[in-house]
C-alpha cells in the first residue's frame, strides 16, 4: 500500500500556519523551528520560502492587509462614504488578528497588499479633488486612528470589581465596573463616534477648500 503523501509545502501554507500561531499565541510564538513542527517538515525546508522569522511575519501582516475590502474606492462611492466603509473593513481585519497589529503599524514597507491599500486610499482622495499633500495626510490620519482602535480595548481595560472605584477618589466612575461586560458594544460605539467626527472634520475642510477655489 502506498504511503500517504504529505501536503506540499507552500508559501501560502506557511503563512496560514504562522498567522494561526500569531493569532493564538502572539508574535513570540513564531519561529522556524515551531513552524516546521506545526507543518510536519524539517526546518531547512522553510528556507526555500522564507529566510528569516521577520520575513514570515511580514508575509503574515500582508495577508491580513489583503483581507481589507478596497472595492469602495472604485465603485462610485463618494470619498467620505468610501473612507468610512474602508475604515470599518480595515478595523474588522485588525480586530480579527490583533496580535499582528504592531507589525502592520510599522507601515507597508515592501508588502504588496499594504502598498495596494495605500495606493487605493491616496488615489481615491486625489481623484476626489484633495491636493496630493492633503491626500497623504488623510491616509496617515486614517491609519493612525484605525490602528489605534485595534491595539487594545478601552472598555476591557476597566476591572469589573466595583470596589476598585471608590467614589471618594473617583466620583465619576461609579459605573466603570460595568464597562468590561459591555466591551464590544462600548468599543464599537466609540469607533463609530470617532470616525464620524473625523470624517465631519475632513468634510468641513473639503468644503472650505472648494469655496476658496
Amino acid at each position: 500500500m502506498a504511503r500517504p503523501r504529505k501536503p506540499l509545502l507552500s508559501t501560502d501554507r506557511i503563512v496560514e500556519t504562522a498567522r494561526m500561531l500569531v493569532d493564538a499565541e502572539g508574535l513570540a510564538a513564531v519561529s522556524t523551528r515551531r513552524l516546521a513542527a506545526e507543518l510536519g517538515v524539517s526546518g531547512p525546508s522553510l528556507y526555500n520560502h522564507f529566510r528569516t522569522k521577520d520575513q514570515i511575519l511580514e508575509a503574515v501582516a500582508d495577508s491580513v492587509s489583503a483581507q481589507v475590502d478596497l472595492s469602495m474606492f472604485s465603485d462610485g462611492r463618494d470619498w467620505r462614504t468610501a473612507l468610512h466603509d474602508w475604515a470599518v473593513s480595515y478595523r474588522s481585519a485588525l480586530r480579527d488578528h490583533p496580535n499582528i497589529v504592531p507589525v502592520l503599524a510599522t507601515g507597508p514597507g515592501r508588502r504588496p497588499a499594504g502598498l495596494r491599500l495605500a495606493d487605493a486610499v491616496y488615489g481615491a482622495m486625489v481623484d476626489a479633488g484633495w491636493p496630493a499633500a492633503q491626500a497623504t495626510s488623510i491616509g496617515a490620519l486614517m491609519r493612525y486612528f484605525i490602528m489605534g482602535s485595534a491595539l487594545g480595548s478601552f472598555a476591557g481595560g476597566f476591572v469589573d470589581d466595583e470596589s476598585a472605584y471608590d467614589p471618594a477618589d473617583y466620583p465619576h466612575l461609579g459605573q466603570a465596573h460595568l464597562l468590561a461586560e459591555q466591551q464590544e458594544k462600548v468599543d464599537e460605539r466609540a469607533f463609530e463616534v470617532g470616525l464620524a467626527a473625523l470624517l465631519d472634520g475632513l468634510a468641513g475642510q473639503f468644503e472650505e477648500m472648494r469655496r476658496a477655489g
